[in-house]
Protein backbone atom coordinates (compact mmCIF):
# COMPACT_ATOMS: atom_id res chain seq x y z
CA UNK A 1 0.00 0.00 0.00
CA UNK A 2 1.29 3.44 -1.37
CA UNK A 3 2.42 5.75 1.89
CA UNK A 4 1.15 9.48 0.68
CA UNK A 5 1.13 12.63 2.29
CA UNK A 6 -1.32 15.87 1.55
CA UNK A 7 1.56 17.62 0.67
CA UNK A 8 2.54 15.43 -2.42
CA UNK A 9 -0.89 14.49 -3.58
CA UNK A 10 -0.98 16.76 -6.63
CA UNK A 11 2.49 15.76 -7.86
CA UNK A 12 1.55 11.89 -7.65
CA UNK A 13 -2.06 12.56 -8.36
CA UNK A 14 -1.17 11.27 -12.47
CA UNK A 15 -0.18 8.12 -11.32
CA UNK A 16 -2.95 7.12 -9.19
CA UNK A 17 -5.23 5.05 -10.42
CA UNK A 18 -9.45 3.91 -9.76
CA UNK A 19 -8.76 1.15 -7.10
CA UNK A 20 -5.27 1.50 -5.93
CA UNK A 21 -4.94 1.44 -1.76
CA UNK A 22 -3.43 4.50 -0.27
CA UNK A 23 -2.49 5.70 3.30
CA UNK A 24 -2.72 9.33 3.78
CA UNK A 25 -1.05 11.56 6.14
CA UNK A 26 -1.49 14.94 6.44
CA UNK A 27 -4.12 17.92 7.35
CA UNK A 28 -7.93 17.52 5.61
CA UNK A 29 -10.74 19.49 6.24
CA UNK A 30 -13.96 17.81 7.41
CA UNK A 31 -17.04 19.63 5.55
CA UNK A 32 -20.67 17.90 5.31
CA UNK A 33 -24.19 19.10 3.57
CA UNK A 34 -24.56 22.39 5.55
CA UNK A 35 -20.59 23.55 5.21
CA UNK A 36 -20.71 23.17 2.21
CA UNK A 37 -23.85 24.68 1.66
CA UNK A 38 -22.35 27.91 3.38
CA UNK A 39 -19.51 28.02 1.21
CA UNK A 40 -21.29 27.88 -1.72
CA UNK A 41 -23.14 31.07 -0.19
CA UNK A 42 -20.01 32.59 0.33
CA UNK A 43 -18.17 32.23 -3.18
CA UNK A 44 -21.65 33.37 -4.89
CA UNK A 45 -21.37 36.39 -2.17
CA UNK A 46 -17.82 37.44 -3.32
CA UNK A 47 -16.65 36.19 -0.03
CA UNK A 48 -13.30 34.13 0.99
CA UNK A 49 -13.96 30.99 2.52
CA UNK A 50 -13.14 30.56 6.27
CA UNK A 51 -9.65 28.02 4.55
CA UNK A 52 -7.57 27.90 1.77
CA UNK A 53 -9.72 25.40 -0.99
CA UNK A 54 -6.89 25.57 -3.16
CA UNK A 55 -4.90 22.14 -2.69
CA UNK A 56 -7.44 21.35 0.16
CA UNK A 57 -8.78 17.55 0.75
CA UNK A 58 -12.45 17.71 2.47
CA UNK A 59 -13.57 14.23 4.14
CA UNK A 60 -17.33 14.28 4.25
CA UNK A 61 -17.53 13.34 7.72
CA UNK A 62 -19.42 14.49 11.08
CA UNK A 63 -17.27 13.23 13.71
CA UNK A 64 -18.44 12.71 17.23
CA UNK A 65 -16.51 14.44 20.38
CA UNK A 66 -13.24 12.71 21.01
CA UNK A 67 -13.09 9.79 23.28
CA UNK A 68 -10.68 7.19 25.09
CA UNK A 69 -7.64 9.31 24.55
CA UNK A 70 -8.13 9.86 21.02
CA UNK A 71 -8.17 13.40 18.95
CA UNK A 72 -11.32 12.89 17.95
CA UNK A 73 -14.60 10.16 18.63
CA UNK A 74 -16.18 8.00 15.66
CA UNK A 75 -15.05 9.45 12.22
CA UNK A 76 -16.87 7.53 9.56
CA UNK A 77 -17.35 8.67 5.75
CA UNK A 78 -20.68 10.50 4.52
CA UNK A 79 -22.52 9.41 1.63
CA UNK A 80 -20.97 11.52 -0.91
CA UNK A 81 -23.62 12.21 -3.10
CA UNK A 82 -25.19 14.40 -0.85
CA UNK A 83 -22.25 16.97 -1.93
CA UNK A 84 -22.23 16.71 -5.42
CA UNK A 85 -24.67 19.73 -5.98
CA UNK A 86 -21.78 21.77 -4.56
CA UNK A 87 -18.77 19.77 -5.37
CA UNK A 88 -18.10 21.15 -9.05
CA UNK A 89 -17.78 24.90 -8.06
CA UNK A 90 -15.11 23.41 -5.22
CA UNK A 91 -12.70 21.66 -7.64
CA UNK A 92 -13.34 24.53 -9.86
CA UNK A 93 -11.66 26.84 -6.83
CA UNK A 94 -8.93 24.25 -6.94
CA UNK A 95 -10.22 21.66 -4.21
CA UNK A 96 -7.84 18.88 -4.92
CA UNK A 97 -9.35 15.83 -3.55
CA UNK A 98 -12.48 14.59 -1.60
CA UNK A 99 -12.89 11.35 0.85
CA UNK A 100 -16.11 10.30 1.06
CA UNK A 101 -18.09 6.58 0.03
CA UNK A 102 -20.51 5.82 -2.68
CA UNK A 103 -20.56 6.65 -6.64
CA UNK A 104 -20.26 10.50 -7.76
CA UNK A 105 -22.73 12.37 -10.16
CA UNK A 106 -21.02 12.82 -13.73
CA UNK A 107 -20.85 16.04 -13.26
CA UNK A 108 -18.72 15.85 -10.13
CA UNK A 109 -16.40 13.32 -12.03
CA UNK A 110 -16.33 15.78 -15.10
CA UNK A 111 -15.00 18.60 -12.75
CA UNK A 112 -12.79 16.30 -11.40
CA UNK A 113 -10.77 15.67 -14.84
CA UNK A 114 -11.15 19.40 -15.59
CA UNK A 115 -9.27 19.92 -12.41
CA UNK A 116 -7.38 17.00 -11.88
CA UNK A 117 -8.97 16.11 -8.91
CA UNK A 118 -9.48 13.07 -6.93
CA UNK A 119 -11.99 11.01 -5.25
CA UNK A 120 -10.84 8.73 -2.45
CA UNK A 121 -13.16 6.14 -0.46
CA UNK A 122 -12.45 4.93 2.88
CA UNK A 123 -14.67 2.68 4.50
CA UNK A 124 -17.91 3.34 5.59
CA UNK A 125 -19.05 1.77 9.38
CA UNK A 126 -15.41 1.49 10.67
CA UNK A 127 -15.49 5.17 12.21
CA UNK A 128 -14.03 4.06 15.28
CA UNK A 129 -11.24 2.45 13.26
CA UNK A 130 -10.98 5.54 11.31
CA UNK A 131 -10.58 7.62 14.35
CA UNK A 132 -7.62 6.00 15.49
CA UNK A 133 -5.45 7.28 12.49
CA UNK A 134 -6.40 10.62 13.32
CA UNK A 135 -3.93 12.71 15.11
CA UNK A 136 -5.47 15.96 15.82
CA UNK A 137 -8.78 17.87 15.13
CA UNK A 138 -9.60 21.88 15.38
CA UNK A 139 -12.53 23.67 14.81
CA UNK A 140 -11.88 25.94 12.06
CA UNK A 141 -15.57 27.29 10.74
CA UNK A 142 -19.20 27.42 11.33
CA UNK A 143 -18.56 26.11 15.30
CA UNK A 144 -22.63 26.92 15.14
CA UNK A 145 -23.17 23.57 12.89
CA UNK A 146 -22.08 20.85 16.03
CA UNK A 147 -21.28 17.83 14.13
CA UNK A 148 -21.13 19.46 10.73
CA UNK A 149 -18.72 21.96 11.48
CA UNK A 150 -15.57 22.36 9.64
CA UNK A 151 -12.54 20.96 11.11
CA UNK A 152 -8.83 20.64 10.78
CA UNK A 153 -7.59 17.29 10.77
CA UNK A 154 -4.37 15.62 11.33
CA UNK A 155 -4.53 12.08 8.79
CA UNK A 156 -1.97 9.43 10.08
CA UNK A 157 -1.33 6.95 7.75
CA UNK A 158 -5.43 7.02 7.19
CA UNK A 159 -6.46 3.82 4.48
CA UNK A 160 -8.31 4.75 1.55
CA UNK A 161 -8.67 3.94 -1.89
CA UNK A 162 -9.11 5.79 -5.07
CA UNK A 163 -12.94 5.92 -5.84
CA UNK A 164 -12.27 8.36 -9.20
CA UNK A 165 -8.87 8.81 -10.28
CA UNK A 166 -8.08 12.34 -12.48
CA UNK A 167 -8.46 10.49 -15.71
CA UNK A 168 -12.46 10.32 -14.87
CA UNK A 169 -12.15 6.24 -14.47
CA UNK A 170 -14.06 4.93 -11.33
CA UNK A 171 -14.57 1.56 -9.49
CA UNK A 172 -18.15 2.09 -9.50
CA UNK A 173 -17.87 1.80 -13.10
CA UNK A 174 -16.19 -1.56 -13.53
Amino acid sequence: MLEVNVSELRKIAPTLRAGDKILLSGKVYTARDAAHARMIRSLENGEELPFQIKDAVIYYAGPTPEKNSLAIGSCGPTTSSRMDVYTPRLLDCGMLAMIGKGERSSEVTEAQVRNGALYFCAIGGAGAVAAAHIRSAVTVAYDDLGCEAVRLLEFDKFPLFVGTDIYGESIYKR
